[in-house]
């Protein structure tokens, strides 16, 4: 096991209360925040850990490890960090801050600028792998930063994770995350409008996936979402709202480099009409419903 460690988990939603529950399973010490009370009182409430809750980043923070994040916006992560109770201002010298909030590289890197200048590590580490990955601790984690805050990092997040990759310096961990969320987007494209032209045809669905699924089309997408799109089941975690936020970072991060992204910015606008039918809730996998079975046309 991990040498225990004095943690500040930020955001008890979706992502982070199951990756808080896993640190502490692995031992650590966990203090945690939540912006919503009710969401808090329900975490606690199924935690056994002895785990402490504050009403201030900046409470959880002072003596901690580390303070990790899983919130929402750019504009969260900047409240629960460098807001007038945030947790950087009371961090302490050669503590770590790790982020996995999906946000703008800009903003990781202003982070870790404000970080560096209080002596305190920062990582910015996006995640993928959705629900059922952190519930597993089975997540992906791409990261940016130095080498001595990866370093630091890695032991904790590998509480919650497959996969841990240092992709570069600050801000290089968002970038990738981007690249990520690009590659979903044409993915699902591409098989909503499979899963749709199979159902149009006199074959079986399941041997379409049969056959298709080992080969060069295979992907994490078609895996997990093929049949469940078959069957019009969109409620798996990863909601389409969140999708539409990730993939406006990434088009304004391709317009700042000089990077067309003709496909991407197709899909974010057929996402925009799965929103206008009321799905932005649903998961990402509901892009399908621009065509309904049969018809050619949305439903």
């Amino acid at each position: 096991m991990t040498d225990s460690k004095r943690i500040c988990f930020l955001g008890l939603g979706t992502m982070g209360g199951p990756m808080a529950r896993h640190l502490a399973s692995a031992g650590h010490e966990v203090i945690v925040y939540n912006r919503s009370d009710a969401r808090a009182d329900a975490w606690l409430a199924q935690d056994d850990s002895g785990a402490i809750r504050v009403d201030t980043p900046a409470m959880g923070a002072s003596g901690a490890d580390a303070v990790i994040a899983c919130v929402g916006r750019d504009a969260d992560v900047e409240e629960v960090f460098l807001g007038a109770d945030g947790a950087l201002a009371a961090m302490d010298d050669g503590a770590l801050l790790i982020d996995h909030t999906t946000v703008s590289a800009q903003l990781a890197r202003r982070l870790a600028e404000q970080a560096s200048a209080k002596a305190v590590h920062a990582i910015d580490a996006p995640v993928s792998g959705g629900q059922a990955g952190a519930e597993q601790g089975k997540l992906a984690i791409m990261c940016g930063g130095s080498e001595e805050a990866f370093a630091l990092a890695r032991p904790l997040m590998q509480a919650y994770s497959a996969r841990i990759v240092h992709v570069g310096p600050p801000g290089a961990g968002q970038a990738a995350k981007m690249a990520n969320q690009i590659c979903i987007a044409g993915i699902l494209a591409g098989l909503s409008e499979a899963v749709r032209f199979t159902q149009a045809q006199d074959i079986d669905p399941d041997k379409v996936f049969e056959a298709i699924s080992g080969g060069a089309a295979q992907s994490w997408q078609m895996d997990n979402r093929w049949a469940s799109m078959m069957a019009g089941e969109f409620d798996h975690g990863f909601a389409i709202d969140w999708m539409r936020k990730d993939l406006k970072l990434a088009l304004d991060e391709a317009d700042a480099v000089g990077v067309p992204l003709a496909v991407t910015a197709l899909v974010d606008q057929f996402y925009a009409e799965i929103q206008a039918l009321g799905g932005g809730r649903q998961d990402t996998s509901a892009l399908v419903r621009r065509i309904a079975p049969g018809t050619g046309k949305q439903e």
